[in-house]
């Protein structure tokens, strides 16, 4: 029965994982200029976002195997769970853990870099020419990453020989702390090295996260249209009219001259010629929205989506209740942790036992009883951060302090810039992984739905026996150093390694745990803004994708007034609608 149980939970991540890959494909090539698309880059992208992904959903894997020991309705230890096999399980997950934390880092430092240099070095003309070859290349892409790997091993050494913090505060006797302090020196090595990839990663969450934890839903409540296609199709059609036949006027009027048209008139048409152009490709593009000229299946696409926009609506409203839902949850255990933690900022401020309710928490231990429940909720909660932390970075852009590098648009997005999301996306990845296991749902990062019973044995040597006096079956804690609580209660492996990580390196702890309020704080304010702000479309982007691309889309990004659904549906103008030449998208036009 525990080998079942096992393989199942094993083949359970198997099949998660292959679909976090296909996840990252869709992000990558969604995101990708297709015209500047590069098979190195978009191969290292979807790996390194596969990776990121698949190191944070090991959680419920973690828990599942670590509570498949234990029976937390009695409170013990199952039969064929002896200390040898909780060792040998533990050794397993230990082992997935630190490779895939060391490919990440390997990733995020060396493999990224030096793939953004290879694309930096390529040059159209000089292959032709014979003057670059891919030897040439890829030592050109080495001699800008060697700084990277010297910053590898310097992190690797300052971790090597720094010294550890010893003081934990007014409990130093607990014994569980004192096994989380790293005697090994590779392993303090690699705990520094991710402690600081955590905490620089946990600066990104606050800005880009925060922000996008709060734009994503408000984006699905105000993404319908404000006006329908065929009503901008039909508006854009009469603008074009109105600017051919004031050129025609002009024209006209200055038939005849030997000079040609006066310079004021010739300005005016200049303008207008231009804004003809303009106004050619809105049309094309709105018959495009509407499926002219597409198959049948395309049509009955964009037919279905204007049907669901309410499914859209409801869908936007529920995660707006998700994201405040989570966001009480983190204040609780934020207040939690800073009021009752058992060593403060000694150690990164461990919290012994929840003091304080938290409804995410008990989401998810009475849904880990049953696997894989909780598995499907934190892996919808983890892509629920995710998608959040690529519509903050789309929404904000890639900035240097306040100057914009990148911007990050769907279609529009270079390769340069797509390897630098996967930096930050990496980083970003890193710290939710410490905000979901400390702040969001501690008790269950921590020991998942396990229990012990306080009933003393009948003899020495067995195990406790709870079935008649349930109410002596207590939640496992680490402030609980009794014979029966280690017996039973097995600590996780991912919750071990990042407390070892805030109790080795104080500093690193008390950055991450304090950036959790700012990460509550960014996102209320921009919460609170994006409810009150109207959504404006942005033309003047809009008109240069259209001309740059001539295929943007057209109703991606409209305002939020649902009148125009119908007509969407129905494929038919209204007649009172007034949007004039403001509109965006157009049918190709012959004239221009």
């Amino acid at each position: 029965m525990a080998l079942i149980q096992t393989t199942f939970t094993w083949i359970a991540y198997a099949v998660v994982v292959a679909l976090l890959m296909c996840i990252a494909a869709i992000f990558t090539y969604v995101y990708q200029k297709p015209r500047d698309r590069s098979a190195v880059v978009t191969t290292v992208s979807i790996i390194t976002l596969t990776s990121l992904l698949a190191t944070v959903l090991l959680l419920p894997v973690d828990i599942a195997l670590v509570s498949s020991t234990t029976s937390s309705k009695l409170g013990r230890r199952k039969d064929w769970a002896s200390q040898d096999r909780v060792d040998s399980i533990l050794l397993t997950l230990k082992i997935v853990y630190y490779t895939l934390y060391s490919l990440d880092a390997l990733l995020c430092l060396l493999v990224v870099p030096f793939t953004y240099f290879w694309y930096e070095e390529y040059d159209e003309v000089e292959p032709e020419e014979g003057g670059q070859t891919a030897g040439n290349r890829l030592w050109g892409a080495f001699k800008y990453t060697i700084v990277f790997v010297l910053l590898v091993i310097i992190l690797l050494l300052v971790g090597f020989f720094v010294p550890v913090a010893r003081d934990v505060g007014k409990h130093p006797d607990f014994d569980y702390l004192k096994d989380l302090l790293a005697e090994n020196p590779g392993e303090r090595a690699l705990t520094f090295a991710l402690g600081l990839l955590i905490t620089l990663g946990t600066i990104l969450y606050v800005g880009y996260t925060g922000a996008g934890f709060a734009l994503l839903p408000i984006s699905f409540v105000k993404s319908a249209p404000s006006i329908s296609a065929p009503t901008l199709a039909a508006n854009t059609a009469s603008a074009l009219e109105t600017n051919r036949e004031r050129q025609r006027q002009l024209e006209g009027r200055n038939a005849g001259r030997a000079e040609g048209l006066a310079p004021k008139d010739q300005r005016e048409l200049d303008a207008l010629v231009r804004e003809e152009r303009t106004l050619a490709r809105r049309e094309r593009l709105a018959a495009e929205a509407q499926g002219e000229g597409q198959s049948w299946l395309i049509r009955a696409w964009t037919k279905t989506e204007a049907v669901f926009r309410p499914v859209q609506l409801l869908g936007g409203v529920f995660l707006m209740l998700l994201s405040i839902l989570v966001w009480i949850s983190m204040l609780l255990t934020g207040i939690d942790k800073a009021s009752n933690s058992i060593c403060k900022q000694h150690c990164g401020y461990i919290l012994g036992h929840i003091n304080v309710f938290n409804p995410m928490n008990w989401i998810f231990v009475k849904s880990a009883k049953v696997f894989p429940i909780d598995y499907v909720l934190v892996t919808l909660l983890v892509l629920y951060f995710f998608s959040s932390s690529v519509k903050g970075i789309a929404a904000i852009g890639i900035r240097f302090l306040w100057l914009r590098i990148f911007q990050i648009r769907k279609g529009q997005t270079p390769p340069q810039a797509l390897l630098m999301a996967t930096i930050m996306l990496t980083l970003i990845v890193l710290a939710i992984n410490y905000a979901l296991a400390t702040i969001v749902a501690p008790q269950y990062a921590m020991y998942g739905p396990q229990t012990f019973c306080t009933n003393p044995p009948r003899h020495p040597g067995e195990q406790p026996d709870c079935t008649d006096r349930r109410d002596l079956i207590k939640d496992c804690s680490e402030l609980d150093d009794s014979a029966a609580s280690k017996s039973v209660c097995t600590p996780t492996v991912v919750s071990t390694f990042l407390n070892r990580v805030t109790l080795n390196f104080p500093f690193f702890g008390i950055v991450d745990f304090w950036a959790q309020f700012v990460f509550l704080a960014v996102f209320l304010v921009v919460f609170i803004a994006a409810l009150i702000r109207t959504p404006k479309l942005d033309e003047n982007q809009l008109d240069a994708d259209a001309e740059e691309e001539e295929e943007e889309g057209l109703l991606a990004s409209t305002g939020r007034r649902f009148g125009a659904t119908w007509q969407d549906i129905t494929g038919r103008a209204g007649r009172s609608s007034q949007y004039g030449a403001a509109g965006s998208g157009s049918r190709v036009d012959e004239e221009a």
